[in-house]
């Protein structure tokens, strides 16, 4: 309790990982938690484990001055005096243990309720290759995946790997639009911005696909050669360099 935010994303990519996780009350403060929702990898991992009864979490009712893990047994204190330094004090004194365990409950049972408003991960996937098939959804991953890492100022965000994936497979803009919206990720308004966003900056490409009724669907296509050149795997790294270069 009363983690930060590198903290928080460790705490989350531990439990992931583990085979057989045990389960976690997590209270920190709302900006982190505010944080976390802006990360949607990170974000949609720990929707994953909300979901498996793993992970729960709540926003302090006050300020946070300590950082403790409380277990049955344990209170262990993490002290970070500097980036580069941390300890853990940890005692098993019984009782010392019951009484912190009753004031961080009290905190707990405080605490508001947060809604991450993002879908779990494989959720995510899942809808994905419901939709535009195995094949699209594994390019989905694999370029969603690379571009976590990639810092392009926001512009390299899971709607924007999604238009990209849905354009080197040449998909229609209604169509993705519609499942990002369907299945929590961004509305259709988002996607149509993005789409926009991405086709100034020349990595996006649209042609009219005329319907029976109504007005013609726009099938996206990537808009430059590199693009259309690259592998899966350095799509994103691709994207970035050209979102790196683009004039601001």
């Amino acid at each position: 309790m009363g983690f930060d935010e590198d903290a928080t994303r460790d705490l989350v990519e531990m439990l992931a990982e583990s085979e057989e996780p045990s389960q976690v009350r997590l209270l920190v403060d709302d900006d982190v938690l505010k944080w976390l929702r802006d990360d949607f990898m990170l974000a949609s991992t720990a929707a994953e484990l909300l979901e498996a009864d793993v992970l729960e979490w709540r926003a302090a009712a006050g300020r946070l001055d300590d950082t403790l893990l409380v277990t049955e047994e344990m209170v262990v204190s993490l002290l970070t005096p500097t980036e580069e330094e941390s300890a853990a004090l940890a005692t098993d004194d019984e009782e010392f243990v019951a009484a912190v365990r009753e004031r961080w409950n009290g905190h707990w049972e405080e605490g508001e309720q947060f809604d991450l408003r993002t879908p779990a991960y494989s959720r995510v996937l899942d809808t994905f290759a419901d939709e535009f098939g195995s094949a699209v959804e594994s390019d989905f991953g694999t370029v969603l995946e690379s571009a976590a890492d990639m810092d392009a100022d926001g512009w390299l965000d899971e709607v924007a790997v999604a238009l990209l994936v849905a354009a080197k497979h040449g998909q229609l803009l209604y169509d993705i639009s519609r499942w990002g919206e369907d299945a929590g990720v961004a509305s259709k308004a988002t996607f149509s911005r993005k789409k926009t966003q991405l086709e100034e900056q020349g990595l996006l490409e649209t042609e009219k696909v005329p319907i029976d009724v109504g007005r013609p669907r726009l099938r996206l296509l990537l808009g430059d050669e590199r693009l259309r050149e690259a592998d899966t795997e350095e799509l994103a790294s691709v994207a970035h360099e050209m979102l790196s270069a683009a004039p601001a």
